[in-house]
């Protein structure tokens, strides 16, 4: 709540059942449409489809890969019920026509925060704009609990309804059942999940949460070192930085490969025993959601996700580990392995 300036914080297992609860409470319900960005883990999606509701896809913009606000009103039909922005790698979604689109169409904007603990948008931390956002506490986040995440929400309303879905619908938490002077009888007034956070793991994250600006300002420095190795590297492109005033979480290093076929590419860092990722195929083209929704054409999405991979990125890099993978980056490129991507 501190960070975020939210007045509720509930933490949970992880951020898809975050996610998951967020919908439920919202009442997302079969017939609904949700909008969101294909290019994102498909978690959002599926609880979106699980629910019974529509996922509605939206483009981003090519250089960040953060959704086009421009192309949300188009998408707005009689059934669209909320719009979930993702704050992609670590860098804030452009809020202010996402909210304002939100506001005249009477929609509610769940924030996707992800990649986004740290993440600050014109002097806001991310979650701190739409009614409700979920962040993740997985083990590659900013700050991990190994598996966890949080929501942050500021509605009261909200709050009881999303504790009762957390843990099988029992009105009282476990501290006024067991704690001194506690009653350990209680009642169940709804079925409920069994989502919530264990102590062990909210320990370890109170813990992490602790060194998060250590954390933040080390993955930075380690970005300005692969951007000052990497900047000038025929046939890669690197993330570009939002226009508007923000801070950037650097979660991921996302790049993209336009000069030689990128599964190739992925090969042969691996022949450097570097570590890669990919982050994310586009959920529009995923074969259960084609099957069952067709497919929207998105060109920017389509034309990034064709090219996109993950470069290393963690604190406990050293800048030896960077300049290495700079270095066997640019060897592989320069090398020209395999044809050139769509």
């Amino acid at each position: 709540r501190a960070l975020t300036g939210a007045l509720h914080a509930i933490s949970v297992c992880s951020a898809t059942a975050g996610m998951h609860l967020v919908l439920m409470a919202l009442k997302i319900t079969p017939g609904d449409e949700v909008i969101t960005p294909s290019l994102t883990f498909a978690s959002t999606v599926n609880m979106i489809v699980l629910l019974g509701a529509r996922p509605v896809f939206v483009d981003v913009h090519y250089d960040t890969l953060n959704l086009n606000a421009d192309d949300i009103e188009a998408r707005i039909t009689s059934k669209t019920r909320a719009i979930i922005p993702v704050h992609f790698a670590g860098a804030p979604a452009d809020m202010e026509p996402i909210l304002d689109v939100a506001d005249r169409r009477h929609l509610t904007v769940i924030e996707d925060a992800a990649h986004a603990i740290g993440t600050r948008y014109r002097g806001t931390h991310a979650g701190g704009f739409g009614r409700i956002a979920v962040f993740s506490f997985h083990p590659l986040k900013n700050v991990t609990t190994g598996e966890g995440g949080m929501i942050t929400h500021n509605d009261d309303l909200l709050e009881k309804k999303l504790r009762l879905l957390r843990f099988h619908g029992i009105e009282r938490d476990a501290w006024k059942r067991y704690g001194k002077g506690g009653n350990p009888e209680y009642d169940i007034v709804e079925p409920g999940y069994k989502y919530n956070l264990t102590d062990i793991q909210a320990a370890l994250g109170i813990a992490q949460l602790s060194r998060l600006s250590e954390f933040n300002r080390r993955r930075g420095e380690l970005v300005k070192l692969y951007r000052e190795g990497l900047g000038d590297t025929e046939g890669l492109e690197l993330p570009g930085d939002p226009p508007y005033p923000h801070d950037h979480a650097c979660h991921l290093f996302v790049v993209k490969i336009v000069a030689m076929d990128r599964k190739r590419f992925m090969e042969r860092l691996s022949e450097y025993n570097i570590g890669y990722g990919l982050h994310f195929p586009a959920c529009h083209l995923l074969k259960y959601v084609r099957n069952r929704f067709g497919v929207t054409p998105l060109p920017e999405t389509e034309r990034a996700a064709g090219r996109i991979m993950s470069l290393p990125l963690f604190p406990d890099m050293s800048d030896d580990d960077v300049a290495y993978v700079c270095a066997a980056v640019r060897e592989i490129l320069k090398r020209g392995q395999g044809g050139g991507s769509a």
